[in-house]
């Protein structure tokens, strides 16, 4: 078997994919939360 060097291994795919989900994430909570004081508005 090869040897491991820890912190040898090329990341930055999984860095963009995750950055990306982060970003889905985030603006699916602000438009939910938002979307949520629009009801609490409309029905008073």
């Amino acid at each position: 078997m090869a040897e491991h060097k820890h912190g040898s291994m090329d990341i930055t795919t999984q860095e963009k994919t995750f950055d990306g989900f982060m970003s889905f994430a985030m603006k699916t909570v602000i438009g939910i939360m938002v979307f949520l004081v629009l009801l609490a508005m409309i029905n008073g």
